[in-house]
């Protein structure tokens, strides 16, 4: 009995030992890792797993923005020009050259009928701007001296709000359709059209120059008004035809 007592305090003191002894050596480890690993070097391990833990974030760059607000830039040296047909009663049309905004609800300078800016082609300069009421009182025959008065090498932006075509005369028809426009004669009540013509020199082929979108109960946006059109492009600097 005395010596089965004595082996179970022998191995108690070995356990107790050997216990002592890892305790040490994982002490001793410690402190010699420390000393060769720096502290630094284990802050940023530690950085690093926090950020591995954290979900991910996707950060989508905004869309760069260009001039009147097209998708795409226009080259260096062209013109920008973005024109937006009135929608209803209440979104007023919109002509945008290099920027800036000639016509629109903001200037207060748009209106019923149709909306007309005269640009000079070789300065980007606005000449003129001006709306003509197609509805009430009589602006077909004023519209028309307009564009007859405007310079050559002039830029010629048109558009319309609400209606263009009830009060527009066979004079301001042809002259229209003098500087290019193929649909003008095809106007209807409440149409909504935009259009843009150079004045004694021809706009190049490719561009986007005209645009026409009919009334039409059964697919109109604004109850008795089509959905409002546009048309923009760049139109080259420097042209000589």
């Amino acid at each position: 009995m005395q010596r089965c007592h004595r082996l179970s305090r022998h191995r108690d003191f070995i356990k107790l030992g050997g216990f002592i002894i890892a305790s040490f050596c994982a002490w001793y480890l410690g402190s010699l890792l420390a000393y060769i690993i720096p502290e630094d070097s284990i802050m940023t391990t530690y950085d690093n797993l926090q950020n591995l833990a954290k979900k991910p974030k996707i950060v989508v760059p905004s869309p760069k923005r260009h001039k009147c607000d097209q998708w795409s830039p226009c080259p260096s040296q062209s013109y920008a020009y973005r024109i937006l047909s009135g929608g209803g009663k209440e979104k007023f049309a919109k002509i945008c050259f290099e920027d800036e905004l000639i016509i629109s609800e903001e200037k207060e300078n748009v209106g019923r009928g149709i909306n007309i800016a005269v640009v000079n082609y070789d300065t980007g300069k606005v000449f003129a701007a001006k709306y003509f009421d197609m509805w009430e009182g009589e602006f077909s025959g004023p519209m028309t001296d307009f564009i007859r008065k405007a310079p050559l090498r002039s830029l010629l932006l048109m558009v319309t709000h609400d209606d263009g075509s009830s009060r527009l005369k066979e004079d301001g028809k042809k002259a229209i359709a003098e500087l290019g426009s193929k649909e003008i004669r095809n106007l209807k009540f409440r149409s909504s059209w935009v259009f843009i013509a150079g004045k004694g020199f021809k706009l190049p082929e490719n561009i986007e120059n005209e645009k026409i979108n009919h009334s039409d109960m059964n697919k109109n946006r604004y109850s008795g008004w089509p959905a409002e059109i546009q048309i923009e492009g760049c139109i080259p600097k420097n042209m000589t035809n």
